[in-house]
């Protein structure tokens, strides 16, 4: 089944395909690539994902979402000016088209164990899709939601943070009909210095839920009340 033909990807990205082309999933490791994969070129700290197009084609990806050609690809190229952006861009586009019944699922502890839960709960109800292994972050959560067939009827996406703000930016793609909290938990005291301020900060996914949705805080957290005291 076709997740993104050439013509829909050019129009969610504003980007340019150097052909056409369909694709039936979205990947951003050749090691794990599966034939007919778009292959985004990510750019981090220490790798660019564009030294690795050649690889990927070798490996029958269906296209590349680049902001370069690489040299020596033949591949169909779908060329924008940053592929971070586009990638979010199809997530949003991916959001937009989709009639399916979204849940975000975030929390200290048992976030992937939660949606896992959720994965077979919903299965048997219609077709599911669910977030690839731990894909919670700055890439992986717009990855997922790239990724959202047009006809799934449920979707379930976990989204993780390290920073206030991080997980308000990633909820406004994902704009959930459901949105809970597994638990707060002194995980990444770091960057919060206490058990309160991750409270606020996962509290953050409250804020991309759609008009009616709702909103699902253990009823055993001390630290329920915190949300109530800052609508």
């Amino acid at each position: 089944m076709t997740l993104w033909s050439a013509a829909d990807a050019e129009s969610a990205t504003l980007g340019n395909a150097s052909a056409r082309f369909a694709v039936g999933g979205l990947s951003i490791d050749t090691r794990t690539l599966k034939e007919g994969d778009l292959f985004v070129a990510l750019k981090g700290d220490n790798r660019d994902g564009h030294d690795f197009v050649r690889a990927a084609f070798a490996a029958k990806a269906g296209a590349a979402l680049v902001s370069h050609k690489p040299e020596g690809v033949s591949g169909p190229l779908l060329t924008v000016a940053n592929t971070q952006r586009g990638l979010e861009d199809l997530a949003r586009a991916a959001r937009a088209r989709s009639n399916a019944k979204i849940l975000a699922v975030t929390g200290s502890a048992g976030k992937t164990t939660t949606k896992e839960i959720l994965r077979h709960a919903l299965n048997g109800l219609g077709r599911t899709h669910v977030s690839a292994a731990s894909y919670n972050n700055h890439w992986g959560v717009p990855l997922s939601l790239a990724a959202l067939p047009a006809d799934a009827e449920y979707g379930v996406f976990e989204i993780g943070m390290n920073h206030f703000g991080e997980i308000r930016n990633l909820v406004s793609f994902v704009r959930p009909h459901v949105a809970m909290i597994t638990t707060i938990a002194p995980a990444h005291l770091e960057f919060f210095g206490n058990c309160e301020s991750i409270a606020d900060a996962k509290s953050e996914i409250f804020e991309g839920l759609v008009p009616g949705g709702a909103a699902l805080i253990p009823a055993d957290s001390v630290y329920g009340w915190r949300r109530a005291r800052h609508r």
